[in-house]
């Protein structure tokens, strides 16, 4: 990697359903030095999650401890648990000269724009569909409350709001996802060229 080129942040917003994870993963596959960010949150670890692959798992008090020290880029408060990114883990790969993805919530997105240098900082929109196209994947994978299906939606309100403000958008309707994944890669290969990064 070239030293003259500091990195580049890119979170990745995208509305639950949307096919976000099976992106990143695969243009992970595709270019292997890519960065996935790992999150802290109180959160209790899913079966086959683990610390410091999936998120950084605190207690409430080690959460924080982590704000107070002013430790975190951004952080937020989800469902009664907490969620931010570490500064340092980020910083060390931006003079590294990486390319680090990220999967943050959109108001953390907002936060860290106003905090990097517009050259070390960018976004990709995944745009799957409309609310009644989200809605019908997420119920195929798993029953839902009217309660828990009005979250999803003002969640999805709020994340679809970040379309209009992202670098690039990806479409990735149903059926696509092949088309998806060419795009994406081509977005991802574009912020790499950017910062000195080979193909």
């Amino acid at each position: 990697m070239s030293a003259k080129h500091r990195g580049k942040f890119v979170p990745v917003v995208a509305p639950t359903g949307s096919g976000k994870d099976t992106l990143i993963t695969y243009a992970k596959s595709v270019f292997p030095d890519l960065v996935l960010s790992v999150s802290c949150t109180t959160r209790s670890a899913r079966e086959g999650e683990e610390h410091g692959r999936d998120y950084f798992f605190l207690s409430r008090e080690e959460f924080e401890a982590k704000i107070a020290g002013g430790e975190l880029l951004e952080w937020a408060e989800y469902g009664g648990n907490y969620y931010g990114t570490p500064k340092k883990e980020i910083e060390r790969h931006l003079a590294e000269g990486a390319l680090i993805m990220g999967d943050i919530e959109v108001q953390g997105v907002r936060l860290i724009r106003d905090l990097l240098p517009p050259e070390e900082f960018g976004t990709i929109y995944i745009d799957a569909g409309s609310w009644s196209v989200l809605e019908k994947r997420a119920l195929l994978r798993a029953p839902m409350s009217e309660e828990e299906l009005e979250k999803r939606r003002m969640r999805y309100v709020d994340e679809s709001s970040f379309k209009t403000e992202a670098t690039y958008v990806v479409s990735n309707p149903e059926g696509m996802l092949e088309d998806a994944k060419r795009d994406f890669i081509a977005v991802v290969a574009a912020f790499r060229k950017e910062i000195g990064l080979s193909e």
